[in-house]
């Protein structure tokens, strides 16, 4: 059964999984979808439609808008925004305020394990792969490779992590690097790309 405090805004159109808690003043949007086990802090955004995995957190006051989707075990630090409007406007250009059939959304997907540090900024549409790390307070605007370290405005990779989190360590001479909480071996195949290796 979910725990949903008394404070919390949930509509009675969400899906809320079991053992998932939503805590003071967050608010949960119709349809949105969010899986087994998952936390929503204090004063969190889940929008409509919005679909989230099983073992994520929703740290406090942090903003999901539809039409994001996040995979399992995603992190959304305190007061990130996952956005999701190309063009923001208020009004029209005749002037008339803006309706909601007036644009076109575009979300934020955030693949398996992957984390978003404290105030950074998703700016849709974007792509977080597997267990990549945005650092606080960054700004992406491109896709996000799998296992990277994000960091800046706007945000480049500055190094790789593992499933752990830690900032992989290059073995000295070769493509591949080792994460030092864990020993997993990773190699990287291109710019872009990193794989663990399993021999």
């Amino acid at each position: 059964m979910a725990k949903i405090v008394d404070s919390a805004d949930v509509s009675p159109e969400a899906n809320i999984g079991e053992g998932t808690s939503v805590w003071h003043l967050a608010q949960v949007r119709e349809d949105a979808q969010v899986g087994k086990q998952c936390i929503i802090g204090r004063g969190a955004y889940i929008g409509t439609g919005v679909k989230m995995g099983d073992n994520c957190k929703v740290q406090n006051y942090a903003l999901v808008y539809e039409p994001a989707e996040l995979e399992d075990g995603v992190f959304i630090g305190p007061a990130a925004v996952l956005t999701n409007d190309l063009y923001p406007r208020a009004i029209n250009a005749d002037g008339s305020l803006k309706s909601a059939s007036d644009w076109e959304h575009v979300g934020v997907t955030l693949k398996k394990g992957s984390s978003v540090g404290a105030r950074a900024v998703c700016v849709a549409p974007v792509t977080i792969g597997e267990w990549a790390t945005i650092a606080a307070g960054a700004v992406v605007t491109k896709d996000v490779p799998n296992f990277a370290l994000m960091a800046g405005v706007p945000a480049r990779r500055i190094g790789w992590v593992g499933q752990s989190g830690v900032k992989l360590e290059q073995v000295e001479g070769t493509n591949r690097f080792k994460c030092p909480q864990t020993g997993n071996i990773f190699e990287q195949v291109s710019e872009n790309e990193l794989r663990e290796v399993n021999d």
